[in-house]
Parts: structure tokens; C-alpha cells; sequence
């Protein structure tokens, strides 16, 4: 069983009180995804540290805008905002202290890099470093901000949320994992890793554009891998303990909303879940899913799409080397209608902070779990 970091007094109460909700939400046979440690209500962050004599536990976290994170922080008065639905509906109250101010986890460190503008797309050694910060509500946020709540109550060591991405991405182009190979849907060709085109018509020779097949995979693999050389730079009090690659988080799908991306959705998946281990030398990391177009995913390719994503957990029986260490959460239910929200954008969940949040917060215990279920076929 994993062991909790336990409250401050100022917290006992609170404590209390979410215990109660604990058992009244198990007498009532509500069920909720979670490692057998976390709570169906969150804590307030203990303020206590990690405990720095244990690796860095990192999380990889790739996508594209969605994971890049456009969940609003404020202002209060904005419906839909973090803001309005901490002050004015009442919900996440571990997010904030006993004074309503934004609560810093400095037990977890996200830190976001991404391509720099002007740069050679060949160049994949220059980037950018948008977020080296602890884990708190700022400005924007993606699914880190719930995902590292849970991650910080689960683990005892320090935990780095290492997010590597970009926005207006496709899985079937631009992060197309390495090995991947040309495939024909009505008469044109689509690439395979490092194709310098992304189609062509079949019998044609492919048009080389100032890009290439799989760019973006390899340009998110060589930065986060840059961070992982320096870590003392990105993780304070880091104390050269090493860190264990726990698992990569998945949030993209929306640049592949055509017909041949989306039928092939599915085997890029599966084949990005077995790259990522293998590039980061990590073969037992888990890997979690989330649905997600950046529309409802109910209907057209994003439903086919959603459909991929949910294909590929290991508890649907397709892909039974995935059994107990790949799971995918469907997250259709947290659209949000513009009229909830802070903006009217679809494609960006109209910036609705319950959607990028409980999304967070859903591969968090998604991730728990399937951590928590290897302990016990370990012991």
C-alpha cells in the first residue's frame, strides 16, 4: 500500500471532513477510478516536501493545444473561469489556502518546453522554456494542473511534470512516431516516418515541404530529454538521487479530424505507446489517455477518433500487452456549452477551466490506478 504524507494540524479538519464524504460516497456505491490511497474529494497540498533521498518521479506530458492548456485562471466574474468556479461556485477548495489565495504544491514542479520561435525545424537542440515552476494556478493551465494534484498525494518523492509540446499538431503527421510506414486511402499516399510531404497522389513522387513526417515527435522527445540531462536546473534541491520515467500522459487528436488520420488513428497510437518507452529507455511507464478533439467527440472523426483512443486500453481485451499499464479515460462528458464558459472557442474546450481541470484530474487517478495495481502483482 502506498503511503500518504501525512496533514498538518491545520488541515485535521478538513481531513475529517473529507474522510466523512469518503465513507458516505462508499455506502452509497458511488465508484470512482483511483489508486486505493486517493480520495474521491482532494486535500489541501500539506505543505510538507518531497522526500528528496528517492528518484524524481517524471511524467511526460504530450499533445497538442489542448495539452499546451488553455483552461482560464480568471478573473473571477468570468464564468467558467478557476476563478469563478473555486470563489463563486464553491468547488476544488484544495486549490486555495484557509485566506481563498492560489495553494503552491512545492512537492510537484511542472516545467513546459516547447520549440522556440525562429529556429530551424532540423535544429532540434534549441527550445524554449515556457513554465520551470511549482505546480500552482497561473494564468493558464492545461491537464497538469489536476493530474499533479493527484500525482503530489499519491507519491512520496519528488514528482516533475515534464510537458513537451506545441500546438496544431497531428498524430498522423507531425508526430508520427519513427518506424511508422506509408499507407494508400483513395488514391494518395500518406506519409511514413520522415516522409518530407504528407501526401501525394499515388504514382507521383511526394512534394518535400520545409518539414517532415514525425518532426514533432522527434523535437518533443530531444527537448524533454534535454531537461532530464540537466535536472538540477529544472528541479530544485534536486540532489543528483536520479529519476524513474513513471509514465507519459496523452492529450491530442484534433489536427487528425480527416478521413485517412482518423482511420488510422488507432495503430499510430498504439505504436506512439511503444516509441515513447522505448525511446526513453522505460519499458514498464505507464501511459494514460484522455478523449479529446476539442469538440464533444460524440459524432464525425471526433467520435471516430475518441473510439481510437478508448481502443487501445488495456481492459478492452485488443491489445493485451497493454493489460494493466495503458488506460485511457473518456472525457466527453466535461465539454462545456460556450454559455458555461469563458470564451467561444470549441476547438480549446471554450477555455473552460472544470473541462482542462477534471480532465487533469481524471489521468491523474487514471495513472494511480494502474500504479497501484503493479504494486500489488509485485508483492
Amino acid at each position: 500500500m502506498n503511503v500518504i504524507k501525512p496533514l498538518s494540524c491545520k488541515l485535521l479538519i478538513s481531513k475529517m471532513s473529507i474522510l466523512l464524504a469518503l465513507v458516505l460516497s462508499l455506502l452509497s456505491g458511488e465508484q470512482t477510478l483511483r489508486g486505493d490511497e486517493i480520495p474521491t474529494i482532494l486535500p489541501a497540498f500539506d505543505g510538507l516536501p518531497a522526500n528528496q533521498t528517492k528518484p524524481v518521479k517524471v511524467y511526460v506530458m504530450l499533445g497538442q493545444s489542448n495539452m499546451l492548456g488553455f483552461g482560464r485562471v480568471g478573473p473571477q466574474d468570468t464564468r467558467g473561469s478557476l476563478e469563478y468556479l473555486v470563489h463563486t461556485k464553491g468547488m476544488y477548495a484544495h486549490l486555495v489556502d484557509h485566506a481563498g489565495n492560489w495553494i503552491t504544491r512545492q512537492d510537484v514542479r511542472y516545467v513546459h518546453v516547447m520549440d522556440q520561435r525562429g529556429v530551424d525545424y532540423r535544429d532540434l537542440e534549441k527550445f524554449g522554456v515556457v513554465r520551470n515552476e511549482w505546480l500552482v494556478p497561473n494564468k493558464s493551465f492545461g491537464p497538469e494542473l489536476g493530474f499533479g494534484q493527484v500525482m503530489g498525494h499519491y507519491h512520496d518523492e519528488p514528482v516533475l511534470l515534464l510537458k513537451a509540446c506545441i500546438g496544431n499538431r497531428s498524430l498522423g503527421w507531425d508526430l508520427l512516431p519513427p518506424g511508422s510506414e506509408r499507407f494508400e486511402h483513395e488514391g494518395k499516399i500518406y506519409a511514413g516516418y520522415e516522409d518530407v510531404a504528407n501526401f501525394w497522389d499515388k504514382g507521383s513522387e511526394p512534394k518535400p515541404v520545409p518539414w517532415y513526417a514525425g518532426r514533432q515527435y522527434d523535437a518533443d522527445v530531444a527537448h524533454a530529454k534535454a531537461v532530464l540531462k540537466e535536472l538540477s536546473k529544472y528541479y530544485p534541491d534536486y540532489q543528483n538521487q536520479g529519476y524513474e520515467v513513471s509514465g507519459f500522459v496523452w492529450w491530442q487528436g484534433h489536427k487528425d479530424q480527416n478521413a485517412a488520420l482518423a482511420s488510422r488513428y488507432e495503430l499510430n497510437l498504439v505504436h506512439l505507446i511503444k516509441s515513447l518507452r522505448n525511446d526513453f529507455q522505460s519499458p514498464n511507464a505507464k501511459f494514460v489517455i484522455a478523449t479529446g478533439c476539442g469538440n464533444p467527440g460524440t459524432d464525425g472523426f471526433g467520435k471516430q477518433i475518441a473510439e481510437a483512443q478508448l481502443a487501445v486500453d488495456g481492459e478492452s481485451g485488443r491489445y493485451k500487452e497493454f493489460l494493466g499499464n495503458v488506460k485511457s479515460v473518456d472525457t466527453r462528458d466535461l465539454w462545456r456549452d460556450s454559455e458555461e464558459s469563458p470564451i467561444n472557442q470549441g476547438h480549446h474546450y471554450h477555455h473552460n477551466a472544470q473541462t482542462y481541470y477534471e480532465t487533469g484530474e481524471r489521468l491523474g487517478r487514471a495513472m494511480a490506478h494502474l500504479l497501484e495495481q503493479d504494486k500489488r502483482s509485485n508483492k
